[in-house]
């Protein structure tokens, strides 16, 4: 009797453990995989009629592997499965968390990382029989690189026999509590769509007021727009978002269309469905990205002072500094805030210019001015006369006033200074730097107020140098003492301000032609030749002036001929494509990877990008594989689809590179300035 009891007793506890079992799939993760690893489990907990269960897919992710939400976002696609085969289910609901922003090689998503519960209600069709929910499971996880995994799912469902799970009962109501419901507490006040803009504005109220709002648009009307992460202004209990809204395809019109506001805050997260409207909406807009950019702007502008465009005019710097070491600290004070005036000033300048154009309706952008085969020609002008000045060989002869006034700029006086200041700025508008790009980018699509406030910062964080040497005079007491080597510098420097005059004089030949600038580059250099010649009083020097000028005419016609740029010893043999950015989606869609460069012959970044990493392996090897198809958008002279081109994704300047591919549509944006890990990698992403 006892063996028997005791036989029934194991009998009763296998049957139990077997229930406690059937009740989870167990964890589940892919061998070429391990860093995802899932689960589904049952809670137990079903409806008073039997008809509904409540379970969980609970998600372990490793490092900085994440997943994404059911609108991903810019790149990436979300978990999905096929659950046709499961027996006696008749629908099933997926609940999600709110997600977090993430961003990856300059792309935005939406999603989860580390870990996450994803509660699911099972409809049941007969809830007096056993069922089994049987789904294929795609799973996307990504970091640098998007692995997409399947996972076979089965799941045994007996509502006679659902014993209550605690650990799954916690994980479905912690997914629950994150996950949003129809709201009671928020209401919408109305949407708009600014067509001009691009733009989607949607005012919110809630009862209780704001914290730390965060607002999602998605829905199966504009499933193929991105909403990038919007602005947000709190006035009072009214919450507006404004968001810039993007599609591959092109234009986005979302009159009309019905979307998913999803409101997450401090202890709440509510969702609720409402139609775009045409009635505009009025909001107050807040400082916040204001102060960010104006900070962006002084790093930006600070990082000029080492940009290669305005190391010449250090030069000239470097020469006032030591030649003020003598001065009083009053004198030393005011020339340094003259060079300081004389940035700003120019800058300034730059934001008078940027706001004619933009009230006139035209494009506008960093370094557009270079555009101008006039104000290249002033800018060659000038550089001449700043060489020959330091190269001591203003010997020729003017009227007495102009000689005066070409031999005192660059000089020790405050107005040489303040001039310095002003030639240093237009030298570095070519440039773009880390910072400086998105400081423009901002300064030029917002209003005319923080143009000028953005424009102001950059000149002010551009000249913080020599304020700083205006503040402190005693500190160029820490710099060298004059000497014979004061010649040698200055005559070092003056050459380089002579290479920057050919310089320019190479960015005439879209304007002239590559034969005339040619001619007019050789006529600078037998010009300074023959100056430096009689400066020195040598009449050896002739026959070097031929044999050196013969050389250097030669090196110059073979350069034109066989590199796009005469001062380019690299050849640039990768096949390019004019930039059509209509083309984009029909190659992304045939399966190609489109590698997209926008440049300018008078940007230097878009050089240095050039020769230092796009025709370098491993970069140069990658991009001239077969699946990869190279545009270029020549932005040398004015071009209205290279600049709409530009605009589109809010770049106001070059260098701008982007790469499209199948698993990112709406293309990764690399940095201002390349790496080759960079551009490997987001190549390889992209694809």
């Amino acid at each position: 009797m006892r063996a028997c009891t005791k036989t029934i007793v194991v009998a009763i506890l296998a049957m139990a453990s077997f229930t406690a079992l059937a009740q989870t799939t167990g964890w589940i993760s892919a061998p070429e995989h391990p860093p995802v690893k899932i689960r589904m489990m049952s809670t137990g907990e079903q409806s008073d009629d039997g008809s509904t269960v409540q379970t969980i897919l609970d998600v372990e992710l490793d490092g900085d592997w994440k997943t994404y939400w059911r609108s991903p976002g810019e790149g990436g696609i979300p978990p999905s499965w096929d659950w046709s085969d499961s027996t006696n289910i008749e629908s099933v609901n997926w609940h999600w968390p709110i997600p977090k922003y993430y961003e990856q090689l300059g792309v935005m998503t939406l999603g989860y990382k580390k870990h996450v519960s994803f509660p699911v209600t099972l409809t049941l069709k007969d809830n007096t029989q056993p069922a089994v929910f049987r789904a294929s499971l795609s799973f996307p996880s990504c970091t640098n690189i998007c692995v997409l995994t399947d996972y076979d799912i089965e799941l045994p469902i007996d509502t006679q026999t659902l014993q209550l799970d605690e650990e799954a009962m916690f994980l479905f109501n912690q997914g629950m509590s994150q996950s949003p419901r129809e709201a009671n507490r928020t209401s919408v006040n109305g949407l708009f769509w600014d067509k001009s803009k691009q733009q989607l504005v949607t005012q919110l109220t809630s009862k209780k007021g704001w914290d730390k709002p965060q607002v999602l648009i998605d829905g199966q009307e504009v499933i193929d727009d991105f909403f990038a992460q919007p602005a947000i202004y709190i006035t009072g209990n009214t919450l507006t978002a404004v968001y810039d809204v993007s599609n591959w395809l092109g234009e986005v019109d979302l009159t009309s269309r019905r979307v998913s506001i999803t409101v997450s805050d401090t202890n709440l997260a509510e969702e609720m469905i409402a139609p775009v409207g045409s009635t505009p909406i009025t909001y107050q807009e807040s400082n916040n990205g204001l102060g960010v950019m104006l900070g962006f702007a002084l790093i930006g502008g600070l990082i000029l002072n080492i940009m290669p465009c305005v190391l010449p005019v250090l030069g000239m710097k470097l020469n006032s500094i030591i030649h003020n070491q003598g001065a009083s600290n009053r004198h030393i004070r005011i020339s340094f805030l003259a060079s300081a005036m004389g940035v700003i000033t120019s800058f300034a300048l730059l934001a008078f210019g940027m706001t004619v154009l933009k009230m006139g309706g035209n494009a506008i952008g960093w370094g557009i001015q270079f555009q101008n085969v006039w104000f290249i020609a002033f800018m060659l002008i000038i550089t001449l006369l700043f060489s020959i000045n330091l190269l001591g060989l203003v010997e020729f002869r003017l009227p007495s006033g102009l000689n005066t006034w070409i031999a005192t700029k660059g000089d020790d006086s405050h107005s040489g200074h303040f001039v310095q200041g002003m030639f240093a700025t237009l030298l570095a508008t070519p440039c773009s730097a880390p910072f400086l790009g998105t400081a423009v980018a901002y300064a030029l699509g917002a209003s005319y107020q923080e143009l000028w406030a953005i424009f102001i910062a950059l000149g002010i964080g551009m000249s913080a140098p020599w304020l700083i040497f205006a503040t402190f005079p005693n500190l160029t007491k820490l710099l060298p003492k004059p000497g014979a080597w004061m010649f040698k510098v200055k005559l070092i420097f003056g050459l380089m301000m002579f290479a920057t005059s050919l310089w320019l004089a190479s960015l005439m030949t879209p304007f002239i032609g590559k034969f005339s600038t040619i001619l007019m580059s050789l006529s600078i250099v037998i010009s300074v030749l023959i100056w430096i010649g009689r400066k020195l009083g040598r009449k050896v020097l002739i026959p070097i002036v031929a044999t050196t000028t013969l050389v250097f005419g030669a090196a110059l016609i073979i350069g034109s001929v066989t590199a796009d740029n005469w001062a380019t010893p690299i050849v640039d043999d990768l096949a390019w494509q004019k930039l059509d950015s209509k083309q984009i989606p029909q190659l992304v869609e045939q399966g190609k990877t489109v590698f997209v460069d926008v440049t300018a012959e008078w940007c230097i970044t878009c050089k240095a990008n050039k020769i230092g990493v796009i025709l370098q392996n491993p970069v140069y090897n990658h991009l001239q594989q077969e699946d990869i198809v190279l545009m270029k958008g020549d932005w040398t002279t004015p071009s209205e689809s290279v600049t709409q081109y530009l605009q589109s994704n809010g770049r106001f300047g070059v260098p701008f590179n982007i790469v499209y591919g199948p698993s990112y549509k709406s293309g990764i944006p690399l940095p201002i300035i390349l790496d080759s890990d960079t551009v490997v990698q987001t190549l390889d992403a992209a694809r």
